[in-house]
């Protein structure tokens, strides 16, 4: 291969790259003026349920990026941009309900610098976990810790951008930090098959759960102490009732696996505790509270009402009676009514389900937000 050829070929991947920035409406260098930042920063950390692309940029085996990930995504114009899922997930949908006009760009995308922070920055990564093991089989992944030393990066850069003084009250008194994170610590973890890398052979339920809960504590204090003050943390959802525990454990369509349930509730009860403490103990900060679990379970209970066909089948997927073996690709099968479906692929929901689930948290019914709605913790 010539040389000039090799360069025509970096070059054009250099180009699709820039368009690729420029199709998930990102505008990097707009001016940020004073007042716009009635609306702040959000800065989300968690899994794949809200990545918007830093998978892309890592070699793993957990990637988004292919087609018809992102099919119903409209910034790009219907391309994958590293979402799991057919359309904008739960973070983009809650970003635009408080008012935001720019999605987070991802940590790990070339033009995540300069006025873009001001915007927030998006360190989520699929299979990642609280505990750095989490997620070894997808063989790279952003773990908690390392999301938070990533944010400790662009906090430093805000420094520089706004000053020290300016920097503090942007963070403290207009920037909200959003946490999704745990059910891979069970799925891509705990759960595995003994043989894996599971810990199940090592720990009960109630140790390895204690530690969930600990080096999580030990993470939204880092990120307290570098001046996060408002917090959104999503509990773990029904994971027993995904196509993909459904298929592999061969259950009935109104069957879910109970022990993952069980784990599942069993952490959600420490966090709601958790939480709790941290609002009494940490001065300034409030810590609101997102009952996932029993939203998502509703959906998928009395799916008919909300309009869905299924709860059990993901629209792109393979393998078994919910296609919940091999996750969605370009061979997969894809279902024609994909707002028909609670589940997009054998983990996620489809963006139908993302638009309910979003829009009661944005309604803040204390069953799922507590201590106070999102609109109220923004206003804050």
């Amino acid at each position: 291969m010539s040389h000039h050829h090799s360069i025509g070929i970096k070059m054009a991947g250099v180009v699709v790259l820039a368009m690729a920035a420029l199709l998930t409406g990102f505008v990097a260098c707009e001016d940020k003026k004073g007042d716009e930042w009635g609306m702040g920063a959000s800065f989300i950390f968690g899994d794949s349920l809200v990545d918007a692309g830093n998978n892309n940029y890592l070699s793993t085996l957990s990637k988004a990026n292919i087609a018809p990930n992102g099919i119903d995504f409209k910034p790009s114009g219907g391309n994958p941009t590293g979402r799991y899922t057919n359309g904008r997930t739960i973070g983009d949908i809650i970003g635009e309900g408080l008012g935001q006009s720019h999605y987070s760009t991802p940590f790990l995308a070339p033009n995540c610098s300069g006025q873009a922070l001001l915007y927030g920055v998006n360190y989520a990564s699929g299979g990642g976990g609280i505990m750095n093991a989490t997620g070894r089989i997808f063989v790279n992944r952003l773990s908690m810790d390392i999301q938070v030393d990533y944010f400790n990066i662009t906090r430093q850069q805000i420094d520089k951008l706004l000053g020290a003084s300016k920097a503090k009250e942007f963070i403290t008194r207009k920037s909200i930090f959003s946490i999704t994170i745990g059910s891979n610590d069970f799925l891509n973890n705990y759960l595995l098959p003994v043989l894996s890398m599971g810990t199940r052979i090592s720990e009960t339920p109630d140790a390895f759960i204690d530690d969930l809960i600990s080096h999580l504590r030990g993470q939204l204090t880092r990120l307290y102490q570098l001046d996060a003050r408002k917090f959104i943390i999503g509990n773990v959802g029904p994971i027993g009732c995904i196509p993909y525990q459904k298929t592999i454990n061969q259950l009935k369509e109104n069957e879910c696996v109970e022990l993952a349930n069980q784990l599942a509730n069993q952490y959600n009860a420490r966090l709601k505790e958790l939480l709790g403490d941290l609002n009494k103990n940490l001065p300034g900060a409030t810590f609101v509270h997102l009952n996932v679990y029993d939203l998502v379970l509703e959906l998928i209970t009395n799916y008919a009402k909300y309009g869905f066909t299924t709860s059990t089948k993901a629209c792109c997927g393979n393998g078994g009676q919910f296609a919940g073996i091999v996750p969605c690709g370009p061979t997969s099968s894809m279902c024609s009514d994909r707002d028909k479906h609670v589940f997009w692929d054998p983990y996620h929901p489809s963006e139908a389900a993302n638009i309910i689930i979003a829009k009661q948290l944005l309604k803040g019914d204390p069953k799922y937000v507590s201590p106070m709605t999102l609109l109220e913790l923004r206003d804050l």
